[in-house]
Parts: structure tokens; C-alpha cells; sequence
């Protein structure tokens, strides 16, 4: 039995716990290795005990965010595409989506890139770079952009190959890259004091291994899909196809971006040190956030798989099974952030102003992280579907139609304790809105495409 027929097996006939878990659990690791690298660059920056440095990682890291959340275009949109298209019985046609999501990551890639280069100086004093932190981020920001391209293909490609049952394979290209950043990270920001400009290169290096990993899986002929520049088309359906699902998720990512990039402006108000530890305390949350993400990512698969192959049932139970999963990890995860708030941002920051922002934003954040695991795992579930409208619906939501008025809402009513607490409220909002959308697309998908049950 070839690879393919393992995870066709895996999708249609194993137990769903074994299937949730066998495909969400490496999904939820590689998520964890992508957190150890988010957190890295600030944790080793934060050991020069220089403040301004951590600022201006905070100020750079949302900028940088951009390039993901277009990598998340052709990652989730693909993914959604190439799932159902396996389930249908199309490995040609899921052959040819892959091919194009590859392409597009490099010429959109190296689109970006030079953009961000070329305005890198009006970019800085949107983001709200001082003049202390000025000189610092702009460095950061011009290494990190000149591997547009391989972070588009590797946070595409470890979406996508999950599609085809290889979340093993998906993990490892996440943990060389991120493991190999970690690694560089304390030379290149310690031992040479390179300081904030070794913490982009380590970042660099990084992704062009990470990527460079899942494009050699492909050329080594393991995969059933392909990275050929012949297979490449953009007729059938399959650009408008990854676009329908892509860039919705994309927004979300994109909005994120932006929110955190507003925020932190108007956090510079109250001064350098508070926008470091917004920053830090965004990463806190995060902890939980990445966990539940990987679980609706690691589902994903399977639920597109089972719209696919027609299988009502199968598709409940493993929602149920998720969902229930999805708010037991985000419950615990948030515990123990709450209980280690101050030990994990003693990681990061030794100055007790900062110190003292982290830990009182890190708790407001906090109130409503163990809804997570519920909201992902729905998110996901909608973008498995097709459901085009409803996906655009939930992702430009969540940190943009309800983040964005209620940061400038509470800002003007509470001052910067509302800067804060625009989140939580952010997310309540979100889960009542992905609850009901949820409900409605995934009744009105199976009674068009599903007649009968397994």
C-alpha cells in the first residue's frame, strides 16, 4: 500500500479520534516549533536586557507577519482545494493546484519583497518606529524581506501536504527550519552581537531551509501531488478555486498584521517601554493561540476529505471529537499561562516598567484565550467546506470589523487599558459570529453535495 492509500485509509475508514489525532497532533508540534521561533528572536533579544531592542522586534514582527498571511493564500486555499479534490476521486486535478500554489508563492513572493524594500522608509513611520527604535527595526525588516519568496513556499507548503495525509512530512519542514533559527539564534544575537540584525538573519536562514525541505520532497517523487512548472494552469477552476478559500484565511492573517501594527501605535503613546510589553504579552497569549491553531489546521484535511467523499457522519463525529479536544487544550493551556504569566515574561524582560505592562496585558489577554480551541477548530471547519462567503465573513472579522472599532472604541473611553482589553472582546464577538456561521454553510454544503451518510 502506497502513502496515498495509507491516507485515503486514514481519512475515510480509522477510528476519527485516531484520525483527529493522528493527523492534528503533528499539526499542534510543528505549530509549537513555529511558537519557539516566534518567541526566540525576543527571548534572545530580550537576554541583551536592552528594551528599545525588544521594541523594536515587537514593531517588525506584525510587518513581517504580511508575508505569512500571504503564504496563507495558497496554503489554506490549496489545502481546502486538494483535500476535497482527493476525497472526489482527482489526484490529477489536486496535482495541478499544488503546482500552481508553488509557482505563485515564488513570483508573489518576490513581488513583496521588493515592495517592502522600496517603501520600507514611509512603512517604518506607519508602524510608529521612534527614533531610538528606528534605525534597529529598519534593519531587521530589510534582512527579513529578501526571503519573500521562501517564507510564502514554506508556510504554503506546510499546509498543503497535509492535504495528501503527510502531516509527519508537514512537521518536519516547520521544525528544520524553525529549529535551525533557534539554534543561530544566541550566536548570531550573543556571541557575535549582532543584535537585532542577527536575530533577521537567523530568521532568514531558517525559512530558505524550511522551504527548501518540502520543495525537495516533491522533487524527490514521495509526493502524489507535484511542483512542476507543467502542471501549472490557472483554467478549471483552480486559481478562482484556492482564491475562494485563500484569501479569506489570508485576510485574517492580514488583519492581524495590521491590528497588532495599530495597536502598537497607539501604544507608543504611553512610551517605548509599553510597547514592549504589549508585545511581549501578545506572545504569552500566543502559547495557546498556536496550539489551537495547529489542531484546526491538523483537522482540516480530514473534514475537507470528508465533504469530499460525501461522508455526513464521519464528518460530525469528527467535529464533535475536535471540538471537544479544542477547548480541553485551550482550557489547560490557558491555566498554566495565567499561573506562569510572570515567569514567562521574566523570559523577555528584565526592565520592571516593562516588566509590570507585560504582566497586567498578558492577564487581560488571557480572559478569553481558552475559547481558542473552539473558534479554530470552527474556522477550520468552514474553510474545509468551500464555504467561500462564510470564510470571508469569520476571517475579516476577528481582527479587523470587530478588533479594529473596539480598539479605537476602548481606546477613546478607558485610554490605554483599552488598547488591551479590545481582544478579548474581539474574540466573544467572533465565537458567537463563527458559531453561527458554522451552523448555517455546513447544513447548506451537505445538502447539496452529500446525499445519504457513510
Amino acid at each position: 500500500m502506497n502513502e496515498n492509500d495509507k491516507s485515503t485509509e486514514l481519512f475515510r475508514d480509522a477510528p476519527v479520534p485516531q484520525a483527529v489525532l493522528k493527523n492534528s497532533i503533528p499539526a499542534m508540534l510543528a505549530m509549537l516549533m513555529v511558537l519557539v521561533y516566534n518567541l526566540a528572536d525576543t527571548f534572545f533579544i530580550g537576554q541583551t536586557h536592552d528594551p528599545l531592542m525588544v521594541t523594536a522586534v515587537s514593531l517588525a514582527t506584525p510587518v513581517f507577519l504580511i508575508f505569512m498571511s500571504v503564504g496563507t493564500v495558497f496554503g489554506i486555499g490549496g489545502t481546502s482545494v486538494i483535500s476535497r479534490a482527493l476525497g472526489e476521486g482527482r489526484p490529477d486535478y489536486a496535482k495541478k493546484v499544488c503546482a500552481f500554489c508553488m509557482w505563485a508563492c515564488v513570483v508573489v513572493g518576490a513581488v513583496l519583497s521588493a515592495l517592502f524594500l522600496i517603501f520600507m522608509e514611509p512603512l517604518l513611520g506607519l508602524i510608529g518606529a521612534s527614533e531610538d527604535t528606528w534605525d534597529m527595526t529598519k534593519s531587521y525588516l530589510t534582512i527579513v524581506s529578501c526571503a519573500g519568496p521562501f517564507v510564502l513556499i514554506g508556510h504554503c507548503f506546510s499546509n498543503v501536504i497535509r492535504a495528501e495525509g503527510q502531516s509527519g512530512r508537514a512537521m518536519m519542514g516547520q521544525l528544520l527550519g524553525n529549529a535551525l533559527n533557534v539554534v543561530l539564534d544566541p550566536v548570531f544575537i550573543l556571541l557575535l552581537r549582532w543584535n537585532v540584525t542577527g536575530a533577521a538573519v537567523a530568521t532568514v536562514i531558517g525559512n530558505v531551509v524550511g522551504a527548501g525541505y518540502y520543495i525537495l520532497f516533491f522533487l524527490s517523487g514521495k509526493s502524489t501531488l507535484s511542483v512542476r512548472p507543467r502542471d501549472v494552469t490557472l483554467k478549471d477552476g483552480v486559481l478562482s478555486g484556492v482564491l475562494a478559500i485563500g484569501v479569506p484565511a489570508a485576510l485574517g492573517t492580514l488583519l492581524m498584521s495590521v491590528s497588532q501594527i495599530i495597536a502598537n501605535a497607539k501604544m507608543s503613546a504611553y512610551g517605548d517601554l509599553a510597547v514592549a510589553g504589549y508585545g511581549v504579552a501578545s506572545k504569552v497569549t500566543m502559547i495557546t493561540g498556536m496550539v489551537c491553531v495547529g489542531l484546526g489546521q491538523g483537522v482540516q484535511p480530514l473534514l475537507g476529505y470528508c465533504v469530499g467523499a460525501g461522508l455526513r457522519e464521519r464528518f460530525k463525529k469528527s467535529m464533535r471529537f475536535s471540538l471537544i479536544l479544542g477547548f480541553a487544550l485551550s482550557a489547560v493551556m490557558t491555566g498554566i499561562c495565567y499561573v506562569f504569566t510572570g515567569a514567562i515574561v521574566g523570559a523577555f524582560l528584565k526592565d520592571r516598567a516593562a516588566f509590570d505592562f507585560a504582566v497586567l496585558f498578558a492577564r487581560i489577554h488571557l480572559t478569553t484565550s481558552f475559547l481558542f480551541g473552539i473558534f479554530f477548530v470552527m474556522i477550520n471547519a468552514i474553510q474545509a467546506a468551500g464555504a467561500a462567503k462564510e470564510a470571508l465573513i469569520v476571517n475579516v472579522s476577528r481582527q479587523g470589523l470587530i478588533f479594529i472599532p473596539a480598539l479605537f472604541i476602548l481606546t477613546a473611553a478607558v485610554g490605554r487599558d483599552g488598547i488591551v482589553w479590545a481582544q478579548p472582546v474581539a474574540d466573544v464577538l467572533s465565537l458567537v459570529l463563527v458559531i453561527i456561521l458554522y451552523r448555517g454553510c455546513v447544513k447548506k454544503i451537505f445538502s447539496r453535495r452529500i446525499e445519504g451518510s457513510e
